[in-house]
């Protein structure tokens, strides 16, 4: 079992709400990271996820659009984030969110031989389609590395159920038609979304896409393991607002059903 899949379950097991923020890497300035990494970690993050800067990202929202084209005019590319992030020693599990143009020019052989070097324990790659993962599992296979699978509220059933035996680290039920973002309207129906994907997973679900508060925590606590929080945690720190964001974290995972 790989790093990733075995920390988040043991914390589903002990019903701990897994938490993972996500930020862009290098839009406060790459020698930022490591900072924003310990004070995401010191708060009590489950993972982090770290989105690479792409000049075209389709999944993304205003906020995380925005901090993307500030890492962009910092100069930050992939290559120096995986140099930075070979230097950041950490115990909890980083996790890359990136389109998969950056990392088929990086070279996906290399990327995955070099990611053995830094403590990056999983990918999301929202544009990577399922039957197109061939690409990519072969060079994981060998590795610490969890490919992980995003579900839509529009995935047919016995599509979540091949994407649920699939995956690896944790499955990512997007919880919004469209692009991440807060001020979300969620279906009525979600829970119900959720619920099953949990059911049928012997992997936590964590939702994603809009969770902006401790409202939401509470809400998908009972229906999946935890949530990913993204838009809400740039803001902030794009704010200065480093306080805040411990707080948000340390209630959210502190929080019991």
């Amino acid at each position: 079992m790989k790093t990733l899949t075995e920390q988040l379950t043991k914390k589903q097991q002990a019903n701990e709400t897994i938490f993972v923020p996500y930020i862009m890497a290098g839009a406060q300035g790459l020698d930022q990271l490591e900072a924003e990494i310990t004070l995401l970690c010191d708060a009590g993050a489950s993972a982090i996820e770290l989105g690479i800067p792409f000049s075209d990202p389709v999944a993304d929202g205003p906020v995380i659009q925005a901090a993307g084209l500030r890492a962009l005019e910092n100069d930050v590319s992939l290559e120096k984030i995986i140099d930075q992030l070979k230097k950041i020693s950490t115990k909890t599990p980083l996790i890359l969110m990136t389109y998969f143009n950056p990392i088929f020019h990086y070279g996906l052989e290399q990327l995955v031989q070099e990611l053995a070097e830094t403590n990056v324990k999983g990918l999301i790659i929202p544009d990577l389609p399922y039957e197109h993962q061939h690409l990519l599992t072969p060079l994981l296979e060998n590795s610490d590395i969890a490919l992980i699978p995003l579900i839509a509220l529009t995935t047919p059933k016995d599509r979540i159920a091949e994407l649920v035996e699939a995956g690896e680290g944790f499955i990512y039920a997007v919880a919004v038609n469209g692009v991440t973002g807060v001020g979300r309207e969620y279906q009525a129906s979600l829970d119900e979304h959720l619920a099953y994907i949990q059911k049928i997973s012997d992997k936590p679900v964590l939702a994603g896409f809009g969770i902006s508060s401790k409202d939401h925590v509470a809400r998908f606590r009972k229906n999946c393991a935890g949530v990913i929080v993204g838009s809400k945690i740039v803001d902030l720190l794009s704010e200065g607002k480093q306080a805040e964001v411990r707080q948000f974290i340390q209630e959210s995972v502190n929080h019991t059903i």
